[in-house]
């Protein structure tokens, strides 16, 4: 695969289940090399894309590739080149942790034992235990080490770090940096925010089935505007004329304002002349970036959940 292929393409992809349209005409891609945040709360899509790029789904519509093979038709052949990671990991109970990790990584080719070993090491894995004596958080290290140490050259990951400590996290950020270098290509899905804005070079956020957003962060934060928090001598009273300024209030002696991306440059020289004595911009997080596509029906869920407890207050 060139350097300018794309380890995944999907277009127009659909799939339903009955009545329920679990996917409404998605549109993805995971360029070759690079890492993809795949963003949605439960139920918006992402698993069912990720078991049909599996070949355990077939789609009812449009078109999937993966390493240039179609998912459902190639899957034996594709799955020697993929490793995948689920957000809620099942073991042979009868197995240790390392027989696993030896089974699954041989199915994406040779294993590195000395690569195997640097993964038990980063997760503090013990392997010759027991999967059945293995908590949530061990059992999911197990699948880790498995991909992390195999020699996958897609990577597809489902939640990977679901009952991980904040430790385990900094390992798994450590190890997609290393898979990234060496030219292999990631599809992550996380509801943590952070780690996605941390990794990832592209982000496509999903709702109800089909594409809402899809770009890199520095894209995607050109669509919303920069928070400024001032403390400022000469007072802020000019800063309302000023084109690209929004939403400015006074709070507690300090100047907050949004200001537009294209604007930030002549709003901060404004600001320079205001004589600060303290000044902070903060970018828009991809929190912000996600609730701009859910944050309603975050505000319904916190008015139901206010309404109940009103309720039961009266």
């Amino acid at each position: 695969m060139s350097s300018n292929a794309m380890a995944v393409e999907i277009e127009g992809l659909t799939k339903s289940f009955g009545n329920v349209h679990a996917l409404r005409g998605l549109d993805l891609t995971v360029p070759a090399g690079q890492v993809t945040g795949f963003l949605g709360p439960n139920g918006s899509g992402k698993t069912t894309t990720i078991r049909i790029l599996l070949g355990l789904l077939r789609s009812d519509g449009g078109r999937a590739t993966v390493l240039g093979g179609d998912p459902w038709a190639d899957a034996v052949r594709l799955h020697r080149s993929i490793a995948y990671v689920p957000g809620d990991v099942t073991l042979w109970h009868n197995l240790t942790g390392g027989e696993a990790i030896d089974i699954l990584c041989r199915l994406s080719g040779p294993l590195d034992p000395r690569r195997k070993q640097q993964m038990l090491d980063r997760f503090e894995l013990d392997p010759t235990k027991k999967a059945r004596t293995y908590s949530k958080g061990n059992r999911q290290k197990v699948a880790l080490v498995a991909a992390l140490a195999s020699d996958a050259e897609l990577l597809l990951l489902d939640e990977p770090t679901s009952g991980l400590d904040p430790i385990m996290e900094t390992a798994f950020t450590e190890s997609i940096a290393e898979v990234k270098a060496q030219g292999r290509s990631v599809l992550l899905s996380s509801h943590i925010f952070a780690e996605v804005e941390k990794l990832a070079d592209t982000v496509t956020i999903i709702r109800n089935g089909v594409t809402v957003e899809t770009g890199s962060i520095a894209q995607l934060r050109q669509r919303l505007r920069t928070q400024v928090t001032a403390v400022l001598a000469g007072g802020s009273a000019a800063l309302a004329a000023v084109d690209g300024v929004h939403d400015l209030v006074q709070v507690d002696g300090q100047t907050r304002f949004t200001v537009d991306e294209e604007s930030l440059p002549a709003v901060l020289a404004q600001v320079a002349r205001l004589q600060p004595r303290s000044l902070v911009a903060n970018p828009p997080s991809l929190e912000e970036l996600f609730l701009r596509h859910y944050g309603e029906e975050l505000a319904a869920v916190n008015g139901a959940d206010s309404n109940g407890r009103n309720g039961a207050q009266k």
